[in-house]
């Protein structure tokens, strides 16, 4: 039979690469060092807080940027007696607040130092207070400045030992946070790297062959951060975002290039010559890293629509990766594949290059034949059993709770200051995290304005919203005061949450409010949290829709098969939901949470549900695609749809297992921070991905499409003039042409 011509994007690329070695490894370098090199000359630019949010929180920062207004970091010292008869009143107690005051004062870094005698900042019990103060320079670097105030208050509890004398603010929370974690984070990106080459040395058996997978990642990565550089002067960008790229660029980077890898191996190891093998793994595994791809950007590209900073900078940041990763696979690995030819065996592993050579790749995973055999041999009950544990385990999700974890949740005992926060809450509820009313007027000075800010003053202790003590600074310069209102329920964020609402609701109305020409939003730590709610939850349905619609269409187009493109979104949603499921179970629950250290969490922290859906989406499509490339590619061949599904099946379950087992080692890793919101993150993602490369791709999709048969291939005729961008061939001989129901399968 005559040769079939090559056509595809991937194979075309991979053809150029292999003729034109050194310019695709020259092209590919120079694209790193130029990204990196512009990047870092044009720096980062950072979301700012007062682009973070919609709503009030964001008009309330952008009436204290446009004033000028550096608000300084705030600092407290709480002083609380120990037993039950010391008072704040009491002479010792007094001269250990002396005591703070003249120490954190005698280190020149603070200003505004304040009594608790001038203030009334004294608890209900009379046990507690607090002196109070802000941090000289920039609140931005205060984290950097806050030891020696640090030292001087814990010289003082020293001299007190009947007192706890204890320090708490932004700065004090910040320092502390990174001692803590910093290195915790650093760890964990820098873990990544030898685990993923560690489990490429098992799947290769060959030190060559799993550098390169490793090697093509990193150097993705690279490009990516200096893109991110250029890009943040259009869209800001994050050190969360950064984390989040190099989570997915090691994951999607070492994958693609095992994908390719693999192929390429196959094909030469079934006798073919290295010109062919190569040029069959471009059409092959090329043409599916590119849909997966593309498939992995649009989800990415489902966080844009949020709105919230934050998540379009991680969106942004991820799309990119995958897009320079995927060129990356389809370019300069064919190239290194040419150059390197039989080296890429060197550094072979004896034990594991005996094995692999005596079974053979083409011989496929004798686990999973045997797993197909018996799928395939009873597809229903297969489909009802999988599915069936499936949505057992996905039932949780139904009473799924969300919120901003608080100090406590996030970071248990771990941290000494979340023992502070506690003390401080239970003695000055919210007095940790109070709510700041930013209040403009034409002018501030008013007594129409003057009278109503009095007047909201009482009204927040009155409506039991607040307890005191209510704090207003008036910016005479600029017409605009802050009122710092301290909020019942402290670290019940629920509790907290409702008398902001009573705030924003009834008492703003009966004082602020009725001055003509008066702004008074209300922001804060609470109200933040609110706000970020509120405006997540609306863009839940348009992300999703998104989301979505643009893989069914991807997948309709790739497979020319409105069955594929069906079953490829019911069982993607079904993994993301078991996914759900489990972190409800253990992080909610509390079910096995002592196994991950999550011990009273009681919540899903908020951003997690949808980070994880675009994600999980978009990853899941790496597998999909693999598989179903490699069944349609055996169909096309000319085998029946039930020996293509167990060829696919079971030849991809190798390159399928290691590429799960790196994408499930690297987010574990995540999941053993101290934080957590990254515990929840990292035990969701490595779940999912378990599931989907096992239950899903092993068990449920080739039952699915036994079950189907013929009807896999069905695309109604209406849809015949859509573009056609169906498989790669290699150019090796191919079964006659085989017409399925609706339109016939073309090359």
């Amino acid at each position: 039979m005559g040769k079939t011509q090559v056509r595809g994007l991937a194979a075309r690329a991979g053809g150029w690469s292999a003729r034109h070695r050194w310019a695709a490894v020259g092209i590919w370098v120079l694209f790193v060092v130029l990204a990196m090199g512009l990047g870092s000359a044009a720096g980062r630019v950072d979301v700012d807080e007062s682009d973070q949010l919609g709503g009030e929180t964001h008009t309330a920062a952008q009436i204290i940027d446009d004033a000028g207004i550096k608000e300084p970091a705030a600092e407290t010292v709480l002083i609380q007696a120990r037993g039950g008869t010391v008072r704040a009143t009491s002479g010792g107690f007094r001269a250990a607040v002396a005591d703070v005051i003249e120490a954190v004062d005698g280190t020149g870094e603070v200003t505004g130092v304040t009594s608790p005698y001038d203030t009334h900042a004294v608890s209900r019990d009379g046990r507690s207070a607090l002196v109070q103060f802000d941090l000289r320079g920039d609140a931005k670097t205060a984290a950097d400045r806050i030891e020696p105030v640090l030292s001087a208050v814990a010289g003082v509890q020293k001299q007190h030992g009947g007192l706890r004398i204890e320090e708490i603010g932004g700065a004090s929370m910040q320092k502390q946070y990174k001692d803590a974690f910093g290195d915790d984070f650093q760890q964990a990106e820098y873990s990544a790297v030898p685990v993923a080459l560690g489990i490429l040395l098992i799947a290769f058996g060959a030190l060559v062959a799993a550098l390169l997978p490793v090697a093509l990642a990193i150097t993705a990565i690279m490009a990516t951060m200096g893109l991110m550089g250029l890009v943040s002067h259009l869209q800001p960008m994050s050190d969360t975002a950064n984390s989040v790229m190099l989570l997915v660029g090691m994951a999607v980077g070492v994958d693609y290039c095992l994908f390719y890898l693999r192929r390429e191996r196959e094909e030469r190891e079934a006798g073919r010559d290295a010109a062919t093998a190569l040029r069959i793994a471009a059409a092959t595994s090329g043409r599916a890293i590119v849909v997966s791809g593309v498939t992995v950007c649009v989800a990415m590209a489902g966080m844009l629509f949020t709105g919230l900073a934050e998540f379009e900078a991680m969106g942004l940041a991820s799309l990119m990766v995958v897009a320079v990763a995927m060129v990356g696979s389809v370019t300069v690995l064919p190239a290194l594949l040419s150059l390197l030819g039989e080296r890429v065996e060197k550094g072979r592993l004896p034990f594991l290059g005996r094995r692999r050579r005596r079974h053979g790749t083409n011989d496929g995973s004798r686990f999973w034949t045997a797993v197909l055999r018996g799928v395939l041999a009873r597809p229903l009950v297969s489909v009802v059993v999988a599915a069936g544990a499936l949505l057992a385990i996905a039932a949780p999700a139904l009473g799924m709770k969300t919120q901003q974890l608080t100090l406590d949740q996030e970071f248990g005992d771990s941290l000494p200051i979340v023992q502070t926060y506690n003390r401080m809450n239970d003695a000055f509820p919210g007095g940790s995290e109070p709510a700041q009313v930013v209040v403009r007027a034409r002018d501030i000075n008013a007594p129409e304005v003057r009278r109503a800010l009095a007047d909201f003053k009482r009204e927040a202790i009155a409506s039991g919203a607040s307890r005191g003590p209510v704090d207003i600074k008036l910016h005479d310069a600029q017409n605009v005061a802050l009122v710092s209102v301290p909020l019942v329920g402290g670290s019940d964020m629920d509790k907290a949450t409702r008398n902001l609402e009573k705030l924003r609701d009834e008492v703003r109305p009966a004082t602020l409010g009725k001055v003509d020409g008066v702004q008074a939003p209300i922001t804060g730590q609470v109200a933040g949290n609110h706000d970020f709610n509120d405006q997540l939850m609306g863009s839940v349905m348009p992300v999703f829709a998104f989301v979505v619609v643009f893989a069914f269409l991807l997948m309709l187009l790739s497979f020319r098969s409105l069955t594929i493109a069906i079953t490829s979104i019911a069982l993607n949603l079904l993994s993301v939901a078991a996914a759900y499921g489990i972190l409800v179970t253990v992080f909610q629950h509390g079910w096995g949470a002592s196994l991950v250290g999550a011990e009273g969490v009681g919540a899903i922290v908020t951003w997690l549900p949808l980070f994880l859906f675009v994600i999980l989406f978009g990853l899941s499509m790496d597998y999909h695609v693999f598989v179903v490339s490699r069944i349609r590619e055996a169909r096309l061949r000319g085998r029946d749809t039930r020996e293509a599904i167990r060829h696919g099946v079971v030849t991809t379950a190798g390159v399928v297992t290691s590429a799960a087992v790196i994408m499930v080692a690297v987010f574990a890793i995540f999941g053993t921070l101290s934080m957590q919101s990254m515990k929840q993150m990292g035990v969701g993602l490595a779940a999912a991905v378990l599931i989907d490369a096992t239950v899903i791709r092993g068990v449920l999709l080739p039952a699915v499409m036994a079950l189907l048969g013929e009807r896999n291939w069905y695309l109604p005729r209406w849809l015949h003039r859509l573009p056609d961008l169906t498989h790669d061939e290699a150019p090796e001989a191919i079964a006659g042409p085989v017409r399925e129901e609706g339109e016939r399968l073309t090359v």
